[in-house]
Formats: C-alpha cells, sequence, structure tokens
C-alpha cells in the first residue's frame, strides 16, 4: 500500500502513533520518532496553536506558514527518537509538518503551550515524498468553525483546517 504512489495516508493521533510504529513499511520514514508519555504524565485536552511548516506533505499544500488553533487529546503525544541525529534530518529534509507555537508565534519548548514535550514544538510528520502525513493533533474537529470555542465574525463555514481534506480530494483526483 505505502509503495502505490496513487495512495496517501493520514494518521491523527492513535494513527499517528501507530504509522510511526510502521516506519519500517513506510518509504522516506526512517527519521520518525515514536510518540510516547507527554512530559506532563497527563492526558491533555484543548486547543493549541500550531504553525504549519513548509514540507512535502500532500494534504497540507498551500497551508505552509499558516498559524491556527486546533484540538489536542491525548496522553501519548511526545515525539521521542532513538537516534540522536534522527530530528537534524527531519529538519533538513522539511519532514516537520507541524509544531506547536507560542502565541508571539515562536517555536514552543515547554509547557502548556507544548503540551506534549516533543523537542522543537515537534507535532506533525510526512514522509519524503509527501504522501503519508501524521500528526497528534486533531484537525477533524475544527474544520468548520461551528465546532471552534471562538472564530472571526462573517469567517464563514468552514476553518483552515478544511483544507487537508480539499487537498485529499485534488490528490485523487
Amino acid at each position: 500500500f505505502f509503495a502505490r504512489s496513487a495512495t496517501f495516508t493520514l494518521g491523527v493521533c492513535n494513527g499517528c502513533q501507530m504509522l510511526s510504529s510502521l516506519k519500517e513499511l513506510i518509504p522516506g520514514t526512517e527519521h520518525w520518532p515514536k510518540f510516547v508519555r507527554n512530559t506532563s504524565e497527563q492526558f491533555e485536552a484543548r486547543f493549541s496553536l500550531v504553525k504549519v511548516e513548509s514540507s512535502p506533505s500532500a494534504l497540507l499544500r498551500g497551508m505552509q506558514d499558516s498559524y491556527m488553533p486546533i484540538v489536542i487529546s491525548h496522553g501519548e503525544g511526545r515525539a521521542e527518537f532513538t537516534n540522536a541525529g534522527d530530528m537534524k534530518e527531519l529538519n533538513k529534509n522539511n519532514l516537520v509538518a507541524l509544531r506547536f507555537v507560542e502565541n508571539t508565534y515562536e517555536v514552543a519548548s515547554s509547557y502548556p503551550s507544548n503540551p506534549n514535550g516533543s523537542p522543537d514544538g515537534l507535532t506533525g510528520l510526512c514522509s519524503l515524498d509527501g504522501r503519508v502525513t501524521i500528526m497528534m493533533p486533531h484537525p477533524e474537529r475544527v474544520f468548520r468553525y461551528v465546532t471552534n470555542s471562538w472564530y472571526p465574525k462573517n469567517a464563514g463555514n468552514d476553518s483552515g483546517w478544511m483544507r487537508i481534506f480539499r487537498n485529499a480530494r485534488l490528490f485523487v483526483g
């Protein structure tokens, strides 16, 4: 499945954890971490702010440099690397797709803005070819503005996260 160029995959939360455990089967993901217990040692559930980074992710195409609130809901979302050079390789290849940020738009390195304690605010990754995207936050819970706790007046129905699903539709033709 992962070798077929006509496929794409999105892993959210537990799906992110599962796919990171299958990285040996997914081309271009050898530097992915596993996701383990949050530094806070507790389940975290709230809105957080993320930056969509420039990456080859097919699902995040056209969203780079966006700062958007998103739901987080996990107890095991901290990225843990087995090789010290893996994070460097992910950054070098632009495979970090999402990062937690402070309200100043700087990368969140500490709690509570970085709710799981991942290095460099990491909370989403993609494969080298961009067909596989994993993330701990939940875009499927906030793709419509009415599900957000606040949204701009006259914003319309769809939040910026709807773009992921429109990009999926474009991918399949």
